[in-house]
This record gives C-alpha cells, structure tokens and sequence, in this order.
C-alpha cells in the first residue's frame, strides 16, 4: 500500500517521544538508566548480549515493580550468523504444589484464576520458583563477552547510591499501596512513613546491593545452590510459601527455536510454548492476511473489527490448548497453518461483532518489561521479564531485598484444565519478545510488557509496520485495541465517531487510558544504522552508539 497511512486513517495521533538513532549499537529499555547501563557495556567493546544483561540488573533495581532475580522471563537471541533462539527462563510450579492446593473463588469465570485469600495474588504462597537469574548468568556465559562482575556494576551502583523516583513509579506505588502497606520490609523503601515515595525522591537499597555484590563474585549458584537460596527458603519455610532447596537446585532453563509466521513477505519470529505469543500472533496474522488492512486504514472502524474479532478467536483457542509443552499437547502446527486461518477466517462477520469458542483441542500425550539491545557485530537481543503483577508477590525478601513474582496467579486453581497446576509446570505467558525479517534482513525487533494484552499489541505494532508502514516510533505509540471476548477496550485516542461504529456493529466498547505497557524497539536500516524507540506508557529510554576510534594514523600534534 503505497502512500501514507495518515491519508487512511480514522485515529490520528502525534508521537510523544523522540527516535534515537545509531551506527554502532543501540539499547531501548523502559528506564533511562537502564538503557544507559546497556549502552556502557556497547561502548566498552561488549555486544548485544553484554548489553542487555546488564539492562535486566539495572531494571530490577530502577523499574522493581517489573522485574527481579525471583522472577521469569523469555529472551530472542539472533546471534550474528542469523540463528535465532528462545531462552526460557519462566518460573515454575513448586513441587509441593498441587492441582487442589488453592481454592478457587466462588462463581470466577473461566479465564478468572482468582482464589480464596487471594493465596496466588498475594504473599508468599504466590511465589512460583524463579528462572530470571540463572536463565540471565548462562545467557551471559554462552554468547556474552563480559564478566558477570562488569555487567552487574551499573546495578549495583544504583543500589547503593539510590535514584530518583519517576512519575511513573509513584504512580505505580500508590497503585499498589494498600497491599504493600502489609508487608514492612517492602513498606520500608517504597512506602516511608506509610505514604508512596514522591517523585524525585531517592529509592536507596542497600540490601539489594549487597545481594547484588554476591552475585557477582559467586554467579547464578549464590541463589539456586548457596546462601542466598538459604535465605529464601527459610523465609519461605517460616511463612507459608512453597519454594524448598530442592525446587532451586532442580530448575533448569531450556533453549527453545521460535515459532515462525510467513505475512505478506515477511517472516516474523517470536516465542514457542509455553508462551502463547508466537503461536497466537502467528494464528492472528494468517487470519488477517486474508483482508486489506493498509486499505482499510488504520484505526478504522472496519480495521478495528477484524482485529477484535481475531483476537477473540485467539484467545479462544489459548483457553483450550496453551500451556507448557511438557504437560500439555499444543496444537502449534494447526494453530499456525495458513489453512486453519482460511477455516477461522470464513466464521467472520464483516457487519457484526460475535463471540468465538475454541476450534481445537488439547492434543494427546500474566505486569512486565520489555528491553530490546543490538550491537555492530549482528547479535541483537529482545527480552521480557516479569514478577507478573506490579511488585509481584508484594512482599520483599527480608535478608535479600528482592521483591518476589507472584506467578502462581496464572495459573488455573482448577484441576483438569491447560493451565491448571503441577509441580514443575511452567507458567504460560504472553511475552513476545519478536523479530521481523524481509528479504532475509532483519528489519525490527520490538516487545512490551502487560499481561495477557502483550501479545495482540505486538500483532498490532507489526500491522502497524508492514500493512500501514508506520515508522517504528509511530508504531510502538499509536492507540491500541484489546479483546479476549467481552469489552472492546481501545485506547482514548480512538475517536468518538469510530466507537459509535464499533458499538454498532456490537463490540461492547470500553475507552481505557491505555492497552499494555511501553513498548520498545529497534529498526534496522540497509545502511547499517538502527533505530531505537519507546512509546509513551512507560519511562522508555533508547540510548544509541555512534562515533568510533580515531582514524589510524591520527596524531594530535603542536608543531
């Protein structure tokens, strides 16, 4: 579709932030310090992978309502020889755990985990066992080029020093406050005098740092086979929680290869299960094929309704067959086939909303953030990690500093379900940490946080990309849309005039002030310069490598 897509569209919007753009490397994280902690790891000679490992430290310690050490996560490597690969770093069930082990709230509808006590929201009993630290120490080990030692400086730094609050900070305390208000150690920092930090003052952790300084001189084992594992357990032990020694010392990261969808020419790559996106964001795209989005326009009524109802069809299918590829059966060649979305496809209503249920079958046998990091060598790196909800848990660990996940919230508390529980089950997510090539050229690499919304909103940044052709900042900031079969919610920027439409055509529509979090990204030019983004729903920072070495041969000289 030739043109600008501005002369198409319905849902008009200025972006809010300004694109970075570099020659030698380029680190997009959802804080500016983390971003720069990346970047010093490019300046200092180091690639992607240096880069971003010492992003997701520095993110535990300025963006703690995100990430953390007791948390999960999924990384997209592309190394430089062009092979991509998933490392699944996503927490696990205890193995204390059982499909009976929490009750569920009466009346919860089907996609509603809720519990009684909110035992999977809240506290200790919502600790799954983490994967973030091991998964970010062997990733380093593997295809970094730095010390653990050196990558962990900026963390530690601002640990200790402490930073100043951002708006989005407070705003995401007092968010939380009445539930963390409950738990001192956590209160301590971010709630002092019983009120949410204000912005600009500073958030100093100094048991963090220390925690911080083990790992660094004694690595991934320092939790999942030593002292700080120790500490962990016992709090765990005198609390409630499930995690034991054995649960840390049996948890293994797996590599996994990517899930692919073919969409007008392009090849887009992204997480396999237990992840849902890749799979879903595969399915969505196939459907979509079949309708010329470009022309429709962006934020159209027409185009919205195509995306709401494929998202439904989605999510419909993810209630019935997602979960961990160990304990469930995926249909993922179905679910991925081009004539599947010819089948799902031919159920669409151009002139009226419907409601989907699931076209397969299990086979026989959820709060987050996104840092994106590409280096001059070829490597480049798009990660999303999480503690699930704000803060997680909403409990810190007294003798760590650490806040901890509460990722057993994901899971069903329903015996014989995709996602109900089991001991050593990984937890299944959204995260779409994805990639997107044409002609055989890696041309962006983009991911978000926000739950259950993470996925349809990294599908709607590539139709922003490839059917609008929207410049990546434009992508990662327009308004988007969300549905999993009950409220239409599309972001305020959406127009009253297309809303009436939607409504017409019986979407039950919802104006919410945002779809997901911030979404970061990188473009990649035949030039060899890149371009870094981050939208406007989080503190996005893209920090960019130009410049380089003196030219040989070059002398300062004064006669």
């Amino acid at each position: 579709m030739g043109g600008n897509w501005r002369d198409r569209t319905a849902t008009s919007f200025e972006c809010q932030k300004m694109p970075a753009v570099s020659s030698r490397g380029m680190v997009v994280s959802n804080h500016p310090l983390a971003s720069s902690a990346g970047a010093e790891m490019l300046a200092a000679g180091g690639n992607a992978v240096d880069a971003a490992i010492a992003t997701l430290f520095t993110l535990t310690v300025v963006e703690p309502m995100m990430v953390g050490i007791i948390g999960g996560g999924m990384a997209h490597i592309r190394l430089a020889d062009g092979s991509h690969r998933i490392i699944d770093g996503q927490s696990t069930v205890p193995a204390s755990v059982r499909d009976t082990t929490y009750i569920s709230k009466p009346g919860s509808a089907h996609d509603v985990f809720d519990t009684v006590g909110n035992e999977n929201l809240n506290g200790p009993k919502a600790v799954a066992t983490p994967g973030s630290l091991k998964a970010w120490c062997e990733t380093l080990q593997r295809f970094g080029t730095m010390s653990l030692a050196d990558v962990m400086q900026p963390a530690i730094k601002h640990a200790a020093r402490g930073y100043a609050a951002t708006p989005y900070l407070h705003e995401c305390i007092s968010e939380s406050a009445a539930t963390m208000r409950q738990d001192k150690p956590i209160a301590a920092i971010y709630l002092p005098d019983g009120e949410p930090l204000k912005v600009g003052e500073r958030v100093v952790q100094a048991e963090y740092a220390e925690t911080l300084r083990h790992i660094a001189e004694h690595g991934e084992k320092a939790l999942y086979d030593g002292p700080l594992g120790d500490i962990l357990v016992d709090y765990m032990e005198k609390s409630g929680g499930f995690i034991r020694r054995n649960d840390l010392t049996s948890y293994k990261t797996v590599e996994r290869q990517p899930i692919r969808a073919d969409y007008r020419g392009w090849t887009i790559l992204g997480p396999p299960p237990p992840a849902a996106s890749g799979v879903h964001i595969a399915q969505m795209l196939n459907i979509l094929e079949g309708y010329d989005i470009g022309g429709l326009g962006f934020g159209t009524s027409e185009t919205i309704h195509y995306l709401a109802e494929v998202l439904k069809i989605a999510f419909a299918d993810r209630a019935a067959a997602s979960g961990d590829p160990d304990y469930v059966g995926v249909p993922v060649e179905k679910l991925t086939s081009k004539a599947y979305a010819e089948e799902r496809r031919r159920a669409i209503d151009s002139a009226r909303a419907q409601a989907f249920g699931a076209g397969v079958t299990q086979l026989e046998s959820a709060h987050t953030t996104h840092m994106t990091a590409a280096d001059s060598f070829g490597n480049v790196v798009a990660t999303t990690q999480t503690i699930n909800n704000l803060f997680g848990a909403k409990i810190m660990i007294p003798g760590l500093g650490a806040i901890a996940n509460n990722y057993m919230n994901l899971f069903d508390p329903r015996p014989g379900h995709a996602l109900s529980l089991a001991p050593g089950k990984r937890v299944t997510t959204s995260m779409s940490p994805m990639m997107a090539l044409c002609g055989g050229k890696l041309r962006y690499a983009l991911g978000l946080p926000g739950g259950k919304r993470i996925f349809p909103s990294a599908m709607q940044a590539l139709v922003n990309l490839i059917d609008h052709g929207m410049t990546l900042q434009e992508a990662v900031e327009a308004p988007r849309v969300w549905t999993e079969g009950n409220a239409l919610e599309v972001e305020q920027a959406v127009p009253a005039a297309v809303r009436s439409k939607l409504t017409a055509l019986g979407h039950k529509v919802q104006p919410v002030a945002t779809v997901a979090g911030g979404m970061n990204g990188i473009a990649f030019h035949d030039d060899g310069t890149m371009t870094g983004a981050a939208c406007w729903r989080a503190d996005g920072t893209p920090v960019g490598i130009s410049g380089g070495l003196a030219k040989t041969g070059v002398r300062f000289r004064l006669s």
